[in-house]
Formats: C-alpha cells, structure tokens, sequence
C-alpha cells in the first residue's frame, strides 16, 4: 500500500495540534471554580443575572443549654457562639472581580488519627460588596450543614442562588463542624434550634431602619430552609416534623438521663407554638434520622410546607427505602418531590473534592470520600442540584413559571427531562405526590 505523504503527515500535524488543544483546554479548567456550569449542565444551572457579595457574621445564642457539660441532673448553660457566611445580590465597583476565599478544615477535632489541616479555596463572590438595594427585598435561604460540615460546604449552591436573588444565609453548627467537631448529642439538640435563631436574627437585621447590611435586604416572611444530612434532620423539625419519643429516650440515654430535646417532639406544646409560618419551603438532601426512629408517622403529618428532597439509593448514611424515601412518603399532608440519583450514596450534597485531597500520598486525601460520589462526578451532581433547587425555589419564593421542569417523566432514562440537553438526563428518578397522597 502506498501512502500519500502530503496527506499523512497533515494527519500527524492535525492529531498533534489537537493534543496541544487538549492540553490548553486542561490549562483553561484550571480556571473552573465550585458550581461553575459545565457544558452538558441543565437550563437553570447557570448564575442568574445579579452579582454576588458574601460576608461573615458572628452570632451568639446566650444562655443555651451546654449538653456536653451538663452530667449528674445538673445543667450547665453557656453563650453559644454561631459564625454564618452570608452572600446576597450585591454592587461590583468597576476593577473588582467576584472571588472571594472561603476557609475550612480537612481532619476531625475527634479522631488523633486524622490532624485538623486547613485549606482554603476560591468562590466567585466579592468579599464585603455593597449590597444591592432597591425597591424590595430578596427572599431568605438559610443553609444547614451536615456531621461534620462547614458553612462552605455547599459554595456552589449557596453563591448560585444568590445570584438569582436571594439572599443565603449559611450556618457554621458550632461543635458539628470540621474544626470543632464534638460527641454527637450536641448535634442532636442543637440542629433546629440553631436554624429558628439564626431566622430570627436575620429577620431583625433585616428590618427596616435596623442600621445593619441586611436592612430591607432580606425578606424572612419569605424563607426557604436547606440542610444536608444532619442539616436535613434539622431543617425537617423546624418545618413541623416533629421527633419521636423513641429519639427522646435515645437521646436520654446518651447524655444520662436529659431529656432537654423533649421540647422538639410532636406532641410538645412548645414545639407546635414554634412552627414558623414565615418558612415557605424546604429542600432537604440525605435528611439523617429515619432510619434510627427519630420520626413517626404523627410527627411526619406535622409538615405542611413543600418539601424538595435528594438522595441517593445506595445512601449508607441516612438510608433510601426507610430513610430519605420514607419520610417522602410520610409527610402526607404536603407537596414534596423526591430526585433520586441512582447508584449514589450519601454525598449528593456537597462542593466537589478539595485539590487537595485528590493526591493519595496526602494526609488530606483522607477526606476525599467525605465529598466525592463513587458512581458521580461531584460537579455533574452540582450543576444538577442547582438546577432543580433554582426551579422549587422560583416555584414557591419567587412565583417563578418554573413548573415544566418539575413536571417529568418518572424515570430519566426513558425521555429526556426538559431542561437537560439531549442525551443528557440519565441515571435519575423524579416523584412527585400532593397533599393527601
């Protein structure tokens, strides 16, 4: 066989200028920061058209029960320290860029075998922008991380919304975090206790003539929750599911004898006259609990506002089929969905794996199946999550015509779901039931 040589080495040429296109194109995915768009992400994915500030707040809950110093029927109490990220629609001065650094820790506080290391990673927000003020305000997004998690956690959704106009209020859980991790009861007690504060703090920032950042900024009469994981089992209770008896002797058990989470249970008056109706909706990925009693069926029936849940159906951690799925199930008297990723476990939630922890000589590569799917690609599940988030949320805050993406073919493989490109929308399950079913 002969070989025309102009045409052979022009195939050489040819194969060898697409390999230096593929290395410039790794060069340019240096410049990919958490929640950008991928090319394949769904329609809502994208940023919205405000730009983006972020600040951080110290806040201090005084005079809360100390669960981890009260022994022997006596009760310590201390000022709970509580650090917020906040990031809202903001002014960008001509010459300044949306980049913010965000800080956290790989490691636990609990385990010598994994030191505390921080890192830092970069955001697209500006660093105590000017906040866009107008006419009205911007509905309220408070964000509740797992066990252990950051307020960081979910960069990539909280920035997203708002950039779509909301204003994100993210929660560092004291003693529930990467960098102060403490015994699991504090957790136990403090979720939604924690979550009602923070609402009621920033409602007050908020007000009119309040002299602070958030004045006129935020509407909390018109508030979403988030929460992964833990965060889920928080935000569930304050929207009305309200826990068991069993977790009231399960929790009494592992603090000897308290039985201070007994004013979260369904049947407490205390907790019925703590249901806010300024929450108007909920998105709960993974919500911890089920699976462990910490909900019955009366409890579940105390949930009346919408409810968007995500999950895994491999989910090792808060269960499917007795955990996220069955509390889906349960809320029978409000509207909910559920989108399942197949094959999935727990981590459906969070920003992408740290560079860091992407090196498996690394002390911090420890901590990459803390953010990592082993059937996903992290930042797929991201864009996909910001998609159907900016949709429920559109729905039922900002009366958003949002609908068509919502209202889908059970089962993704069968036909492309609206708002996914073709060919795109494999390996999910969408339910829908109303009230009453």
């Amino acid at each position: 066989m002969k070989y025309n040589n102009t045409k052979f080495f022009a195939a050489i040429i040819f194969i060898f200028s697409q390999g230096c296109a593929v290395n410039k194109n790794v060069e340019v995915s240096k410049s990919y920061l958490n929640g950008d768009a991928l090319p394949d992400a769904p329609t809502l994915a994208v940023r919205g058209e405000y730009r983006v500030g972020v600040r951080t707040v110290d806040l201090v809950n005084k005079n809360q029960l100390n669960i981890l110093q009260s022994k022997g029927g006596e009760d310590k109490f201390y000022d709970r320290p509580l650090k917020v990220e906040i990031w809202y629609p903001a002014i960008i001065p001509e010459g300044k860029t949306e980049q913010a650094t965000y800080g956290d820790f790989f490691g636990s506080a609990m385990d010598s075998t994994r030191p505390l290391i921080p890192f830092t990673f970069n955001g697209r927000a500006l660093r105590d922008a000017q906040p866009l003020k107008g006419s009205a305000s911007f509905p309220l997004v408070i964000v509740s991380h797992g066990y252990t998690g950051s307020r960081v956690l979910l960069s990539y959704l909280t920035e997203n919304l708002a950039s779509k106009g909301y204003v994100v209020v993210a929660i560092d859980h004291t003693e529930s975090t990467h960098g102060d991790q403490q015994a699991f009861e504090s957790t136990l007690l403090n979720r939604s206790k924690d979550i009602l504060f923070v609402l009621n703090q920033v409602a007050m920032f908020a007000a009119v003539g309040s002299n602070n950042f958030l004045s006129g900024l935020a509407d909390a009469n018109n508030t979403a929750l988030i929460g992964y994981s833990m965060g889920g089992y928080g935000v569930m209770n304050v929207a009305g599911a309200g826990y068991s008896e069993k977790l009231t002797g399960f929790f009494s058990s592992i603090t000897g004898g308290s039985k201070a989470i007994a004013v979260r249970t369904a049947g407490n008056a205390e907790y019925k006259a703590s249901i806010d109706k300024r929450i108007k909706a909920v998105v709960a990925f993974a919500p911890w609990g089920m699976e462990r009693g910490v909900w019955d069926a009366p409890g579940l029936k105390g949930v009346y506002v919408p409810v968007f849940f995500v999950a895994g159906d491999l989910d090792d951690i808060s269960g499917y089929e007795n955990g996220t799925k069955a509390i889906y199930k349960g809320i029978t008297n409000a509207s909910r969905y559920l989108l399942t990723y197949q094959n999935a476990r727990h981590n459906t939630a969070p920003n992408p794996p740290p560079a860091a922890t992407l090196n498996p000589s690394a002390p911090a590569a420890k901590d990459y199946e803390h953010y990592s799917e082993p059937s996903w690609n992290e930042r797929r599940i991201n864009n996909i999550n910001q998609h159907f988030v900016t949709a429920f949320l559109g729905i039922h805050l900002k009366q958003k015509d949002f609908g068509k993406y919502l209202e889908l073919p059970e089962k993704s493989n069968a036909k492309s779901w609206t708002g996914f490109k073709p060919r795109a929308s494999t390996g999910m399950e969408l339910l829908h039931l109303l009230p009453g079913q």
